[in-house]
């Protein structure tokens, strides 16, 4: 009872005072701090002691030094169009891509292109062409022992077959690639015993992986050899001719992203050998996270080369501390999306977003080198 006569006395004190200055007004104690931000100044940067290493620390919300506003930006503004895959003198035009057991090949070549020459591969290997259709980039072989396919094809497989008297016939599936004016070959096998009447389905990824690894390798060599003077499908054209699978856009809080029609394997591999080709260290990957870890300072990895005695005398690679110290570390996470698509976006780490210049450069990258 005392407690709650005391509680009240003090309420009624609290009460009587609300005038008071010292307690509700710009100098009292509980005055209103909402305004206070438009007085703040800001001040030098801590100086941490030169015998301590510490980690640079970045702002988790920087200002952008450009703010738009309604002088700078035109009323109109029309996105201009994604210029094409430029293909470097040296680069193949054939490559052979994998993720797991799963093996294809990228043509940078429309799927029109790459039909012919790769239809007139497995022609020229005895496999015998059972069923076609141009318009969704598929054809199929019949059923057929090894020793009826041509004697180097025979060779080949013989050994790969899981028995040597089974018959093979194998299933081609061409679409574009991610990139436009490319392609991607798909190859996947079926066996069942020689004479067998059984009509074995084929599988939905791969057979027998060795022997489609064969089959795509051969392919390589000869598409490499004779796509330059191959035909094009006019058939296979007009479905294929479809726009590019890749766009760089926004997501719902601002931030660049860039999206992939594709699935998340081979939107993995596809991303992991664009940052190569652009010359971005890959410090460490977590597939499982679907994370690149980079490092924008230093370029690709290469394979150790021995130092030269000049080079070893004079110190001229750079040590890890060196490194370390102008490291521009980021992450370029993939995360599945709606309707089967993937997303890349850039982060400074799990809870902040890289800068958005950084973040579209690096995009950028990816997106002009993907095949």
């Amino acid at each position: 009872m005392k407690r709650l006569a005391g509680l009240s006395a003090l309420a009624a004190i609290i009460s009587s005072t609300s005038g008071c200055g010292w307690l509700w007004g710009d100098e009292g104690y509980f005055r209103d701090r909402s305004t206070d931000y438009l007085e703040a100044r800001q001040t030098a940067s801590m100086q941490m002691p030169a015998n301590v290493d510490a980690k640079r620390i970045d702002p988790l919300l920087p200002v952008p030094m450009n703010v738009a506003d309604s002088t700078a930006t035109p009323d109109k503004f029309e996105v201009p169009r994604p210029q094409a895959l430029a293909l470097g003198s040296e680069a193949s035009e054939f490559s052979l891509q994998k993720s797991g057991e799963s093996r294809w090949l990228v043509a940078q070549r429309s799927p029109a292109e790459v039909w012919p020459v790769a239809r007139q591969y497995f022609e020229n290997n005895g496999f015998r062409i059972a069923e076609e259709r141009p318009q969704t980039g598929e054809f199929s072989s019949a059923w057929q022992p090894a020793e009826e396919l041509a004697p180097s094809m025979a060779r080949r497989l013989g050994s790969l077959l899981n028995d040597s008297d089974n018959e093979v016939r194998v299933r081609v599936r061409i679409e574009p690639g991610v990139v436009r004016n490319t392609s991607e070959v798909f190859v996947v096998s079926a066996e069942r015993d020689e004479g067998s009447s059984a009509d074995v389905a084929f599988p939905a990824r791969t057979g027998n992986a060795p022997l489609e690894a064969s089959l795509l390798d051969g392919m390589l060599a000869d598409l490499s050899s004779t796509a330059e003077h191959g035909s094009v499908s006019l058939l296979a054209a007009r479905d294929f001719d479809a726009p590019s699978r890749v766009s760089l856009s926004q997501d719902g809080n601002g931030n660049p992203v860039l999206n992939l029609s594709t699935d998340f394997d081979r939107a993995w591999s596809s991303v992991g050998r664009a940052l190569e080709l652009a010359d971005v260290r890959v410090d460490d990957i977590n597939r499982s996270l679907g994370v690149y870890y980079v490092n924008l300072a230093e370029g690709a990895r290469q394979p150790e080369e021995e130092k030269g005695f000049i080079s070893g005398l004079f110190g001229s690679e750079p040590s890890q501390e060196e490194i370390d110290a102008r490291a521009e570390r980021y992450q370029v996470r993939l995360t599945s999306a709606a309707g089967g698509d993937v997303q890349v976006s850039v982060e400074k780490d799990l809870n902040t977003v890289a800068p958005e210049d950084v973040a579209r450069r690096v995009l950028q990258l990816i997106r002009e080198n993907l095949g």
